[in-house]
């Protein structure tokens, strides 16, 4: 069982696979993990394992712990090429998101005019006009589709929500245009007598469909690279990550492959 969690609001720089130096911030409590989703591979363990007895940090206290973070590694001559909101769990859920993204654009265009601000998103808070507001203004809203097969995703993604649909997530990323990343995990395995393999010609078809209809402006594919919440679980190889990120590129779109 992973138990991999962010005790700090503001962590790192870390080598990030698909970003490069990042500045992670984590916008959920520090004892546990806050997600809309459960996913299986997440290195943040299940929900159920790691229930938080703490608040969320508040929008003055992420502002401080930026700034002080931003201010020593200037001073150090450290490079940032993304600061990254990630963490334990779904960052769009904090009530303040909007308001903590505006904070973090003021401080970035001191400090570090050059880096880019990301979100890695689930997206079902997309509902929400705030939070839609919020992630058009960073550089990269990355957004995760782990399967355009619904069964797949309940049982890979798990989302807490029982109205979860694809389309209605489909619907949803149509909200920025191209203007998005779609993020992608592949992998194989079992859980709880299902067999998982998102890699398969039905899958890959009817993935590269919604692909190509959401015409995403980047895809990153890539796959487990540290412990995962369950057993089980097999990374892809990077020469078949790399023959789908091939038949992304013949839509014409961008990608970034992380083995």
């Amino acid at each position: 069982m992973s138990t991999i969690l962010f005790s700090e609001i503001v962590f790192g720089p870390i080598q990030s696979r698909r970003l490069g130096t990042s500045l992670g911030i984590n916008l959920l409590p520090y004892d546990g993990k806050l997600c809309s989703f459960d996913c299986i591979y997440c290195e943040c363990g299940l929900n159920k394992d790691f229930r938080t007895k703490t608040k969320l940090p508040d929008r003055k206290n992420v502002q401080s712990a930026l700034k002080d973070k931003l201010v020593t590694l200037k001073k150090e001559g450290v490079i940032i090429d993304v600061i990254t909101f990630a963490g334990n769990g779904e960052p769009t859920m904090h009530p303040d998101f909007n308001e903590i993204i505006d904070d973090t654009i003021t401080l970035r265009n001191i400090y570090y005019p050059n880096s880019k601000i990301s979100v890695l998103s689930n997206g079902m808070h997309l509902d929400k006009p705030k939070v839609v507001e919020a992630l058009k203004k960073t550089d990269n809203p990355i957004l995760k589709l782990d399967s355009a097969i619904e069964e797949t995703i309940k049982i890979l993604d798990r989302p807490n929500s029982p109205s979860f649909t694809v389309a209605r997530q489909v619907e949803r990323f149509k909200q920025f245009g191209s203007n998005f990343i779609l993020q992608t995990m592949f992998l194989k395995g079992e859980f709880e007598g299902n067999k998982i393999d998102n890699t398969t010609e039905e899958e890959l078809s009817a993935w590269l469909e919604l692909v190509s209809d959401l015409n995403p402006r980047e895809v990153m594919i890539y796959t487990i690279d540290r412990e995962t919440a369950v057993k089980g679980l097999e990374k892809i190889s990077i020469e078949d990550l790399q023959k789908i990120a091939g038949k992304v590129v013949q839509l014409g779109i961008k990608t970034n492959v992380a083995g």
